[in-house]
Order: C-alpha cells, then sequence, then structure tokens
C-alpha cells in the first residue's frame, strides 16, 4: 500500500473548511487548470454510502471516477473510496482540525497502483502527480476561504 500526506493551514474556522468540502461543486473550483471535472451525479450530496460520480480529462485521457462516501464526522473528517478509478486502490481522508487560530487541512491518500510489479514502476510519477495536484488544491482552497469570515 502507498501513502500520500499533504498538510496545510488556513485561516477560516473548521466548519467553513468542512462545509466547503462537503459542497461537491467546489471540486471543480480546486481542481488544477489542466484536469477538466465533469459532476455525472451534479445534484449529488454527499452521506455515508452515497456514491459520486465524476468524468475528468487530462491531456486528452478521459477517465470516469465512482467515489463512494464511507464517513461524515462534522465538521472534522470526510472519508471517500474509489469503487472506479485508475487505481487498484484508492482511499483519501480529508482532516480538519482546529490549530490556535487556524485550521489545518490534511489529506492522507492510501493507493495502490494497477498492474501489480510493473504499475509499481511509474510509482514516482503518480506520486509527482499527486504532489502537484494536491499542492494546487491547498493553495487554491487558502485562496478562497482564507478571509475575514467577519466579512460575510
Amino acid at each position: 500500500m502507498k501513502y500520500f500526506e499533504k498538510i496545510s493551514y488556513l485561516d477560516c474556522s473548521v466548519e467553513t473548511l468542512f462545509n466547503f468540502h462537503l459542497d461537491i461543486k467546489n471540486l471543480k473550483n480546486i481542481s488544477p487548470l489542466n484536469v477538466k471535472v465533469e459532476l455525472i451525479n451534479k445534484d449529488f450530496t454527499p452521506y455515508e454510502g452515497g456514491v459520486l460520480k465524476i468524468r475528468t480529462q487530462k491531456n486528452y485521457l478521459s477517465t470516469i471516477w465512482e467515489v463512494q462516501i464511507l464517513k461524515i464526522e462534522e465538521p472534522n473528517l470526510l472519508v471517500d473510496i474509489g469503487l472506479k478509478s485508475p487505481f487498484k486502490y484508492w482511499k483519501h481522508y480529508h482532516i480538519f482540525t482546529k490549530k490556535g487560530n487556524q485550521s489545518q487541512m490534511k489529506d492522507i491518500i492510501e493507493y495502490e497502483l494497477p498492474f501489480g510489479k510493473i504499475g509499481n514502476l511509474f510509482d514516482f510519477f503518480v506520486r509527482n502527480e499527486l504532489k502537484k495536484m494536491f499542492e494546487f488544491r491547498h493553495e487554491k482552497t487558502k485562496k478562497l476561504l482564507s478571509f475575514n469570515e467577519d466579512d460575510i
């Protein structure tokens, strides 16, 4: 099993951060510009056991993802698992924790590549893509949410 983690700190409440991630429409807002994201079930509202269907396109390669919501613990945790994805196994933990005057956003990915030992030869490239994607997502989320909430 492979493991990837990204942590950032934001100037917003944990509740704001959790609700932002619970709104699936924000997935498009935090996806890198070179990745097109289409929500297949556009009216999906996350609930434990629910399945979100997404089409992504990068470099003319289109992929369908079916992601099941395993756990929702408001306002600190969302866990999803890939039922259908480019990965043999994909589990994503979104963890939100209050840290002083800030909120910590932690993404943990557990994954396995397809094709066994041959697939593992490409892990360096996959990790690099995960790093770029989650760096973008965290920075974009910071820009969208790091403001004075009293201004709302």
